[in-house]
C-alpha cells in the first residue's frame, strides 16, 4: 500500500449515523362532579391566561404547610448540587467500575462544588481522565440520588447514581450492561416535568432549558395560582367551610377520578403517549389525564410482583379496594404535604379500617399471633416492599393491596409478554396504541414483532386529513425497521416545508441519508433543525451531509453554531477538526481533537481523525498506538486494520 493510498485511507470521514386531604373512603362533594364534563368549575384549569406565580408566593400565605411540604419527597424532588442536598456518602470507597465499557467514576468535593470523575488506568497509568461539575442532583435521597449537569442551558445526566438504601454509588438506572451513555443522555422535558416544577423550556430543542425549578411545587397539584393570588390581594377571601373557593383547585374536592389523574400524571410511570398538538406542560389539575396524554403499561403473564418504581397508580388499580369501591384516591392515604417519613403508621391503619373496621365489612382472617408480629399493621402484609425492575437496588411500597399468596406459589419468572395496556383512558384510539408500541420498541425492547402490532393498528385507524398529510407514524414504523427504501416511499410524497414534525423529518433525512440520495437527504434534514434548531443532535447530522457533500462552509457554521451552543459536544469537535486538517491548520485540528478524545477516548472517527494528525505530523508510533486502541474497543473496523497494516 502506497504512502500517497494511505493518506487518502486516513483522511477519509467516517460518516457513522447518530444512535442517536381526606383519609376516608367517601364520595367526593356533588358539585365538583360537573368538573369531568366539558370545562370545569375552577377558574384555572383551562383558562390559559392564568399564570403560575411559584411556591414562594404560596408561601407568603401558606407557611405552614410549605414548611412541612418541602420536606416532602416531592419538595425535595430536585435541587442544586450542594452538600446540604446530597444524601450520598464521598469516602474513599465511593468508586464505581464500569465492566462493560471499562471506566471508572468517583464523585469528589472540591471546595463547595460536586464533581464526577470518569477515569481509566493501564497498569499504574491512568490513560483518560475526565471531570465533570454537577449543577443539580435528583431525588429526595429516600431512594436515590441522581446528578445532572447544564451545558449552556442543555441538560445531561451523569452516568452515576446514589442508592440511598444500600448506601452505595452505582451506574444509574439504564447505564448498565453495556448502555452506559456517560455524559450523553438528554434530560428531555418529560423526565424535567416529573421530577421537578415546570422549567422554562426552550420549545425548539430536546433539552435546553432557561431556568429550572428546585423542587415539586404547589401548583403542579393546585393549578397555577395568579388569579387565586389577585383575589385575595384584592381582599375576596371565600370561607372555605361554606363551600369550594373556585379560584385555584383544591384536589380534596375533586372527583375520585379527577384527584387520581393529578397522581397519575407523575406516578403512573409508562410509556406517555402525548395527544396531537399537545406538550408535558399542558396538562393541569382538574383535568382527565388523557385529554393530555395516554399512559401505557406493559402487561406480562407471570411473575406479579414484578414492578416499575413510579407505577403506583397502575398497582392501586389492580387491587380489590380500589375496583370494588371505586372511592379510594391517592389521598384516602396519603396526605401530600406532610412527608411519609413524618406520618405516623395509624394514619395508614385508619384508612384501612374506614373501611375494613365496620361490623358489614371483612376482617383480617390472619392468626393473631402471626398479627402480633406484625404491630396489626395492614400494609406489613398487604403492601410489602418490593423490588422494581427499573431502578436497582430500590425497594418501594407495593401499592397493589391484595391478599397474599405464598411465597412458594409465586411465578417468579415474566414468562410471556402480553401488550400494552392503557391505564388512564379505557377507550384508547388505534393510532394512540400504535405509537405506544413504538416507544416501547424504541425505548425497552426492540423485537420487530412490535412493530407488525404498529401496522396492525395503523391499519385500523382511520386518520384525520392532517396527519395523513405528514404520514409520520408510518415513517416512524419503517424507520425503527431500518426499512429506508419505505421510508423514502412516503418522503417522495410530501413536502418537506409542509412537515411540522421535526422527528419525521429528520427519519426522512436520515433514511436518503443511508441510501446515498444526499441531495435529497439535505433538504430534509434541513427541515428538521428549522422545526427545531436547538436540536443539537440534528443539526450535527445536517452538517456531516453537507460535508460529505464538500460544502465544506455552510458544514463549518453548523458545526460552529453546535460549540456556540455546547462547547463539548463531541463530534463537533471531531468533524471540525477535520477541516482545519484539509485547510492544513494543525494547531487547531490538534486542539479539537484532543478535547474531542478527553470527551470520549473511544470514539471511532475521532481515533482514526487523531491517528491521520499523527501520521502527517511524523509521530506514526502514536499513531499506531491510537489505532491499537481503536482496533480494541471496536474490533471489526476494518478501515483501522488496514491503516495499522500500512504503518507497519
Amino acid at each position: 500500500m502506497s504512502p500517497r493510498y494511505l493518506r487518502t485511507v486516513l483522511l477519509s470521514l467516517f460518516l457513522a449515523a447518530l444512535t442517536i386531604p381526606a383519609f376516608f373512603c367517601s364520595s367526593p362533594e356533588q358539585d365538583a362532579r360537573s368538573s369531568e364534563a366539558e370545562g370545569s368549575p375552577w377558574h384555572n384549569v383551562y383558562d390559559t391566561s392564568i399564570q403560575y406565580v411559584g411556591m414562594q408566593q404560596c408561601r407568603t400565605c401558606h407557611e405552614g404547610i410549605y414548611q412541612t411540604y418541602i420536606q416532602t419527597g416531592m419538595g425535595q424532588s430536585f435541587g442544586y448540587a450542594t452538600k446540604q442536598k446530597s444524601a450520598a456518602d464521598f469516602s474513599a470507597h465511593a468508586v464505581v467500575y464500569d465492566t462493560d465499557l471499562d471506566f471508572y467514576y468517583k464523585p469528589y468535593w472540591q471546595n463547595d462544588s460536586l464533581y464526577i470523575m470518569e477515569y481509566r488506568t493501564e497498569g499504574k497509568d491512568t490513560v483518560h481522565k475526565r471531570s465533570q461539575k454537577i449543577n443539580y442532583i435528583v431525588g429526595s435521597g429516600q431512594h436515590t440520588n441522581s446528578h445532572i449537569f447544564s451545558a449552556n442551558g442543555y441538560m445531561y445526566q451523569a452516568p452515576i447514581t446514589f442508592y440511598t438504601q444500600r448506601r452505595k454509588w452505582d451506574l444509574a438506572p439504564g447505564f448498565e450492561n453495556g448502555t452506559n451513555l456517560r455524559f450523553q443522555r438528554l434530560i428531555e422535558l418529560e423526565c424535567m416535568s416529573c421530577h421537578n416544577g415546570l422549567p422554562e423550556f426552550v420549545t425548539n430543542s430536546q433539552n435546553k432549558y432557561l431556568n429550572v425549578k428546585t423542587g415539586i411545587d404547589c401548583e403542579r397539584c393546585h393549578g397555577p395560582g395568579a388569579l387565586h393570588v389577585k383575589e385575595k390581594m384584592a381582599g375576596n377571601i371565600v370561607d372555605t367551610s361554606k363551600g369550594p373557593d373556585y379560584t385555584i383547585v383544591n384536589p380534596r374536592r375533586l372527583s375520585t377520578e379527577l384527584q387520581n389523574n393529578i397522581c397519575q400524571r407523575c406516578h403512573l410511570q409508562g410509556i406517555a403517549v402525548l395527544n396531537d398538538g399537545k406538550t408535558f406542560f399542558d396538562f393541569r389539575p382538574g383535568m382527565k389525564l388523557s385529554e393530555v396524554m395516554n399512559v401505557f403499561m406493559p402487561q406480562y403473564e407471570g411473575a406479579q410482583d414484578k414492578m416499575i418504581m413510579a407505577s403506583h397508580v397502575e398497582r392501586m388499580k389492580k387491587s380489590p379496594c380500589y375496583v370494588s369501591s371505586g372511592k379510594m384516591s391517592c389521598i384516602t392515604c396519603h396526605d401530600p404535604h406532610v412527608s411519609v417519613k413524618f406520618t405516623p403508621r395509624t394514619q395508614y391503619l385508619n384508612a384501612c379500617q374506614s373501611c375494613h373496621g365496620g361490623a358489614q365489612q371483612p376482617h383480617c382472617t390472619e392468626d393473631m399471633k402471626v398479627r402480633a408480629t406484625k404491630n396489626d399493621d395492614c400494609a406489613t402484609c398487604h403492601m410489602p416492599s418490593n423490588g422494581s425492575i427499573d431502578i436497582p437496588h430500590v425497594a418501594v411500597t407495593d401499592h397493589y393491596i391484595r391478599k397474599r399468596p405464598l411465597t412458594d406459589t409465586l411465578q417468579k419468572k415474566i414468562t410471556a409478554f402480553l401488550g400494552l395496556k392503557c391505564f388512564n383512558n379505557d377507550k384508547v384510539d388505534n393510532i394512540t396504541t400504535a405509537r405506544a408500541f413504538m416507544e416501547f420498541f424504541e425505548r425497552y425492547n426492540s423485537n420487530n414483532g412490535l412493530i407488525d402490532s404498529v401496522l396492525y393498528y395503523l391499519s385500523k385507524q382511520k386518520d384525520d386529513e392532517e396527519n395523513k398529510k405528514q404520514n409520520r407514524d408510518y415513517i416512524r414504523a419503517y424507520f425503527l425497521l431500518n426499512n429506508y427504501k419505505k421510508v423514502v416511499e412516503y418522503a417522495a410524497a410530501l413536502k418537506p416545508e409542509n412537515i411540522t414534525d421535526a422527528w419525521a423529518a429528520y427519519r426522512c433525512g436520515e433514511s436518503y441519508f443511508q441510501l446515498q440520495q444526499l441531495d435529497k437527504a439535505v433538504i430534509w434534514y434541513q427541515r428538521a433543525v428549522a422545526i427545531w434548531p436547538h436540536a443539537l443532535d440534528f443539526q450535527s447530522k445536517y452538517a456531516t451531509c453537507l460535508l460529505s457533500m464538500g460544502r465544506t462552509e455552510e458544514a463549518r457554521k453548523v458545526y460552529s453554531f453546535i460549540l456556540s451552543e455546547n462547547p463539548d459536544y463531541a463530534s463537533a469537535n471531531t468533524n471540525l477538526a477535520f477541516l482545519y486538517m484539509q485547510e492544513g491548520n494543525v494547531t487547531m485540528a490538534y486542539e479539537l481533537l484532543l478535547k474531542a478524545m478527553r470527551l470520549n477516548p473511544d470514539n471511532e472517527q475521532t481515533l482514526i481523525n487523531m491517528a491521520v494528525w499523527y501520521h502527517n505530523n511524523g509521530q506514526d508510533d502514536k499513531a499506531k498506538k491510537t489505532l491499537q486502541h481503536l482496533i480494541k474497543k471496536h474490533p471489526r473496523n476494518e478501515q483501522a486494520k488496514a491503516m495499522l497494516a500500512d504503518l507497519r
